[in-house]
């Protein structure tokens, strides 16, 4: 059985046939009408459909509040109508009704990607990532101008500052390297004696340890222990710095922040990596010695006699060569992250965790060139 009930109002009409209720839209629904239209359409309530379809073929003009306002014919006696039809709408009326109706359920936004959305992003990833490579080289060159003229005028340098780093940069971080290359060492005599046991040459694996520490683990511990420690360090300090405007300030009183900020940071760096690295070359020989001696009964005089006259003194000068070069990368990335902090704390954040990430990737990068770059020279 069906029914038929007309409601008239200068903006609307509404029409409620077999549970479907059809409201004609006329005139103009926008900002300046819809107050007046909101508290007519507030006189009629409709419960005893279940089905709404919009009529804008009359329709001037619709905008978001005209549509939200329309939107409340979508309450039925059963609840919420969640699908709806349009009569002479457009493409955009139908999008602006659907979210509306989102809106007034309290739906969050539907967000339809177009099929070639991935290759978009991969795009857009792949210039930021060559304008940061660019962006960082050039940076490096900055920095490595300033040391040159430092060479030069060693007056300039702030050795303060920089005696201070050296503290937090190399001295601080000694224990956690010197112990993370005892168990790497560790780990390289175990299974290098575990593999060489197969045909029983298990004194091999001494040559082993020291051709891993000494050209390639000891100088990696160091420069990944520099990256997580220092460079996140430099990246925080001076992008706080920037959030508080104190760079600013510096610029404005004609201090040259390549020179007061990142330049004994660098420096700190480039001293402090040696040492570390030959603190963790020892503690990486000594763990592998003690795995020989309590694992393949290899005493600690017969190890190290072996080192000395097995391994050449090129792999030590290779990690050695490494060294300065990585923590120089690391140094100039942490700084360049911090310099680049907007003024929100997510700025900071991103940045810390970027400038991590680049100097660990940096460095690992770095060392299969050297690795490509030395066995061309056969050294």
């Amino acid at each position: 059985m069906s029914s038929s009930e007309d409601i008239g109002n200068s903006a609307f009409i509404v029409t409620v046939e077999d549970l479907r209720m059809t409201v004609q839209v006329l005139g103009r629904w926008t900002y300046e009408t819809v107050g007046a239209i909101d508290k007519a359409a507030e006189a009629y309530k409709v419960d005893d459909h279940e089905y709404v379809t919009f009529d804008l073929t009359q329709t001037e003009a619709i905008d978001t509040s005209g549509a939200y306002v329309l939107a409340r014919a979508l309450s039925g006696s059963e609840g919420d109508i969640i699908v709806f039809d349009t009569i002479g709408a457009t493409e955009g009326q139908k999008k602006l009704l659907t979210a509306a109706a989102e809106a007034r359920r309290g739906d969050p936004p539907r967000v339809t990607r177009p099929w070639y959305d991935a290759l978009a992003r991969l795009g857009e990833a792949t210039v930021r990532g060559a304008n940061e490579i660019y962006d960082t080289i050039a940076f490096i060159g900055r920095v490595a101008v300033v040391l040159g003229r430092s060479i030069f005028q060693p007056g300039r340098v702030r050795w303060r500052s920089v005696v201070s780093l050296l503290e937090r940069v190399g001295l601080d971080a000694i224990p956690i390297v010197v112990v993370l290359s005892f168990f790497i060492g560790c780990v390289i005599a175990f299974m290098g004696a575990q593999l060489l046991a197969t045909f029983g040459v298990q004194i091999f694996m001494v040559d082993l340890v020291g051709l891993a520490v000494l050209r390639e683990f000891a100088v990696l511990i160091m420069a990944i222990m520099m990256a997580a420690r220092s460079n996140s360090a430099f990246t925080a300090s001076i992008g706080s710095m920037v959030m508080r405007q104190e760079v600013d300030a510096m610029t404005v009183i004609g201090l040259d922040t390549d020179g007061t900020l990142v330049a004994p940071r660098a420096l700190a760096c480039l001293i402090s990596a040696p040492i570390l690295t030959v603190a963790a070359m020892l503690s990486g020989l000594m763990g592998g010695a003690v795995v020989a001696k309590f694992v393949e009964g290899i005493a600690f005089n017969t190890f190290f006699l072996r080192i000395a006259e097995n391994i050449d003194i090129s792999h030590f000068v290779v990690g050695m060569v490494k060294a300065p070069i990585f923590a120089f990368v690391i140094a100039v990335i942490g700084c360049r992250q911090g310099l680049a902090v907007t003024g929100s704390v997510e700025s900071l954040g991103q940045r810390t965790t970027a400038s991590v990430v680049q100097a660990i990737f940096a460095v690992i990068v770095l060392d299969a060139l050297f690795a490509l770059f030395f066995l061309q020279l056969d050294y």
